[in-house]
């Protein structure tokens, strides 16, 4: 079994209760998913390599992709993909939990990288 860690690629997006909220009740979900993003940051296991977000270009509920935002991590095993996962579950809005205004997808594979017995 590898030690190598899983990159992966966490996909998120807003859904259309995020878009239903009056304007002035935006700002505690803005605070709960920076919450969410600095917890996933500070994780045991987890290594963020860079994060992009599109929303200048993409306006409007993430159904799939193209996401809103992503962040890109070496992640030490799927148990930590999950648990990074969760906190959609756990980072609390009020009374709703994150996952009511934003969705997230993990892409597990391995870093790139081209082999030397490849012939060229």
């Amino acid at each position: 079994m590898s030690n190598e860690p899983l990159r992966t690629l966490f996909c998120i997006g807003n859904n259309q209760n995020f878009f239903d909220l009056p304007k002035n009740e935006i700002g505690p979900v803005w605070i709960g998913i920076s919450t969410m993003l600095t917890n996933l940051k500070n994780m045991d296991g987890v290594d963020v390599i860079g994060t992009f977000d599109d929303d200048a270009h993409m306006v409007g509920p993430s159904d799939g992709w193209p996401w809103t935002c992503y962040v890109l991590a070496d992640v030490r095993d799927q148990q930590t993909v999950r648990a990074v996962c969760n906190l959609l579950r756990t980072t609390m809005i009020g009374e709703y939990a994150l996952w009511k205004f934003f969705k997230i997808e993990a892409r597990m594979g391995r870093e790139l990288t081209i082999r030397d017995d490849v012939e060229i």
